[in-house]
């Protein structure tokens, strides 16, 4: 794959989309701590990979509309948020996602009466994952629809994975987004437990499989549901080594 610029990227917090609002991404990082276990014998350090974290920091401009930046950050609620950032926008595109808490909304005013606000993101329970969009940015489906598939390239893991839905906007009665995977492309099924629970409205969610499930090569989003319309995003994550929380 070509180096690529960060040109038509995307930001959701919960259900808000926040791609038209932000400025920066300045920071979206993580990873276990490193814990210091250098014995008097050595002459360098040795370390050990401790608890893993992980958070999402970014600049958004000053936007009071309805739905907008302002209405999605001025709570500071204690309750947990879901982050996901798009590298871009098509379908099977890099995103990193967290559930996290929300640390701050600090604004800035410059001399210039520029008007931005820090937000940093903090991951609670888990760490910052990097994945796969299922959804090219926000899909938007009047009715069940299997996605098209993202190829992962490679063969199949054994090692669980996780998955985080943002629902914007719904109508009807509930819908469904369910994970399916597939090794030729051809015959789906879905992941034990890849059935994120039935929105009503609008949501996020954050789903977990099993430690050692298998996962193919081919991902999908699929929807189910009596509805007229679901607009929504989807991040997968197909764990390459064991992970543990």
């Amino acid at each position: 794959m070509p180096k690529q610029s960060g040109l038509g990227d995307a930001l959701y917090l919960d259900f808000y989309d926040l791609s038209g609002d932000v400025g920066a991404i300045d920071q979206a990082g993580g990873g276990p701590a490193a814990l210091g276990v250098t014995a008097i014998d050595k002459s360098a350090m040795e370390r050990l990979g401790g608890l893993r974290d992980g958070g999402l920091e970014f600049t958004s401009f000053f936007n009071p509309s309805a739905n907008q930046e302002h209405a999605a950050l001025r709570g500071l609620p204690t309750t947990d948020r879901v982050v996901s950032y798009f590298r871009g926008t098509t379908l099977g595109g890099e995103a990193a996602s967290l559930v996290a808490k929300q640390i701050n909304y600090d604004a800035t005013r410059g001399e210039d009466g520029s008007l931005t606000f820090k937000v940093q993101a903090l991951a609670n329970g888990f760490g910052l994952d990097w994945g796969r969009s299922l959804t090219a940015g926000k899909r938007t489906d009047s009715t069940a629809t299997n996605g098209a598939s993202v190829d992962h390239t490679d063969v199949s893991t054994a090692f669980g994975w996780q998955a985080f839905l943002h629902v914007f906007a719904f109508t009807g009665t509930s819908v469904t987004v369910t994970i399916q995977d597939s090794a030729d492309d051809a015959a789906f099924a879905n992941l034990t437990g890849g059935a994120f629970t039935a929105a009503t409205g609008q949501t996020s969610q954050r789903l977990e499989g099993g430690r050692t499930a298998t996962v193919r090569r081919y991902l999908r989003a699929v929807t189910s549901g009596t509805f007229s319309n679901a607009v929504f995003a989807v991040v997968f994550v197909r764990n390459l080594t064991a992970v543990a929380y």
